[in-house]
């Protein structure tokens, strides 16, 4: 399980395709203190499992499904990536449960400043888009990001220049391609008011909103 919350930008420094998917290096230091084989990290918020460590950064193996979901097959040489390791039980708990499993692909549209903060516009696709709300939180290459404004499949979000100074968010261009994970705990709701799931007829989407969940 992830915060959302990025540790360090990365730069991808190989990356060797095969049929079924790729391995592929980055390059890192900050990460590196505790790193172990075998242990979770984010690349752009997909979760992936350290096959090797180097002294200047680690490896991974990258599956077919990783590529088909994910930004991970437009990934060259000196691409900036987002890192996170695994949160840990006993710090504070930033950001918003992320789990590392990229839900599609949405389009970065344009920036606007916004004095202090710059303003970015998004498109999701439509199994991302529905579980988007107002002030609700979204996944945008592994950062932990709130939700300012959404019309139909088209959202924005305000952020910071620490936020952006973070990550790699300032490498993004208009059309650029990002991995979207939406808020898990809508996810939960959604099976959970389903017919199929519904079993007891007791949690209802009128429940919900008359208990300030929706």
């Amino acid at each position: 399980m992830f915060t959302g919350l990025i540790e360090e930008v990365g730069i991808i420094s190989s990356v060797s395709k095969m049929t079924q998917g790729a391995v592929i290096s980055v390059s890192c230091s900050k990460i590196l203190d505790d790193l172990k084989l075998g242990d979770s990290v984010t690349i752009d918020g997909a979760c992936q499992t350290v096959t090797k460590l180097m002294p200047n950064g680690f490896e991974v193996e990258a599956a077919k499904e990783t590529f088909d979901l994910t930004t991970f097959n437009e990934y060259k040489t000196d691409r900036k990536v987002n890192l996170e390791r695994a949160m840990l039980a006993n710090g504070r708990f930033g950001g918003h449960l992320v789990s590392g499993h990229i839900d599609n692909t949405g389009v970065f549209l344009k920036k606007e400043n916004q004095g202090l903060a710059d303003i970015y516009y998004f498109q999701a696709p439509e199994n991302v888009a529905k579980y988007i709300v107002h002030k609700g939180s979204i996944c945008i290459n592994g950062i932990s990001l709130t939700i300012a404004s959404i019309n139909e499949n088209v959202f924005t979000i305000s952020v910071i220049p620490a936020t952006i100074n973070g990550t790699n968010l300032p490498s993004l261009r208009n059309g650029d391609k990002i991995n979207l994970e939406a808020d898990i705990l809508a996810k939960y709701v959604e099976k959970f008011i389903g017919s199929k799931d519904n079993k007891t007829d007791a949690i209802t989407a009128n429940y919900l909103q008359e208990h300030g969940f929706l």
